[in-house]
């Protein structure tokens, strides 16, 4: 058996739908086909690719890494049975209304495009909420949207979204740099119980519950919370040693803070990207999916806590899940 891009097809339907049968569904094949199909593939690959859960079938490590590649292959045949004999790629154009939740990828992203698609015009809008996007995408108000939702937590839609991640990464902690843990290179959530914490307001697709949840299962609930999202004046905060927050592990710490992992990778968080099926056309969205998979590679590269929490994990075992970028593609 030779890897073959029906192949790669099948791996992306499945990590799309998150479900062999819906998988099955959408390929015009039965559901016993299709799980032989997926084994043989992972046998030919050497290793498994997916892992059943609550939440139906979600990527191992390696199989975000290998979902990642085939996407990116699966763009680039795509584009040349699109394009003209002689011309250039075409599709990727017109005016798009993006929606943006606190992501650091929107600069770079929006540098990119600008160089990479000049026919596409996009006008950017600002929302903390990643239910709110959901709601003004089915209301038709915006086209597109950077969103998040938690592993266990699947962002819920109706038929006229579509969404595909762009990576999920665990969820840091920043500390003042007085902290008595600031020696430690993880810390354990549980010897955070004494300190008062910045939490983010509700997103509409599980936070704060999900931290809340991890803070019970470490035991304890904690005792004083600020609810507060300003990023430069939260670290101000953190700096003076008024308290702590869970943070995205791209953060660039100000002097005075420290950025550090979580013992265990307690908390997950995956970013999206979501588009209305009838308002973007499909280069669209494969152009807006590869660069902003390209600008969070990079942000994470340039994260060096993150790099460290990395080489950390891998040269012992895969954290649990893995860190997905593609990064990764789960639905």
């Amino acid at each position: 058996m030779e890897l073959e891009l029906r192949h790669l097809r099948v791996l992306c339907a499945i990590a799309d739908s998150g479900s062999v049968g819906r998988a099955a569904v959408a390929l015009g094949f039965t559901q016993p086909a299709l799980s032989t199909q997926l084994r043989r593939i992972e046998r030919l690959l050497g290793e498994g690719l997916f892992v059943r859960s609550s939440a139906g079938m979600e990527l191992t490590a390696y199989g975000a890494d290998v979902v990642s590649r085939a996407r990116d292959i699966l763009t680039r045949a795509d584009a040349l049975v699109r394009r003209p004999p002689g011309g250039p790629a075409t599709g990727v154009a017109g005016p798009l209304r993006l929606g943006v939740t606190n992501t650091p990828v929107v600069p770079m992203l929006l540098d990119t495009l600008r160089d990479t698609c000049p026919d596409l015009t996009v006008s950017v809008s600002s929302v903390y909420a990643t239910g709110e996007l959901l709601r003004l995408l089915e209301s038709g108000e915006l086209d597109a949207a950077l969103g998040v939702d938690y592993p266990g937590l699947p962002v819920r839609h109706s038929a006229a979204l579509a969404h595909r991640a762009i990576g999920t990464v665990p969820v840091f902690v920043a500390i003042p740099a007085g902290h008595p843990l600031a020696h430690r290179v993880e810390v354990p959530l549980e010897e955070l119980s004494e300190d008062t914490w910045f939490v983010s307001a509700d997103d509409g697709v599980g936070w704060p519950g999900a931290f809340y949840d991890a803070c019970e299962a470490a035991g304890f609930q904690p005792r004083g919370t600020h609810e507060f999202h300003v990023l430069d004046q939260l670290q101000s905060m953190i700096a003076k040693g008024l308290g702590v927050t869970a943070v995205q592990p791209t953060l660039r710490p100000i002097a005075g803070v420290l950025v550090k992992p979580l013992a265990g990778d307690p908390l997950w968080q995956r970013h999206l990207l979501l588009w209305r099926r009838e308002a973007v056309e499909a280069p669209v969205a494969e152009a807006l999916h590869h660069h902003a998979v390209r600008t969070y590679r990079n942000l994470l590269a340039q994260a060096p806590h993150l790099q460290r929490w990395l080489s950390r994990a891998y040269t012992t075992t895969r954290p649990p899940d893995g860190l997905r970028t593609p990064g990764p593609t789960e639905p």
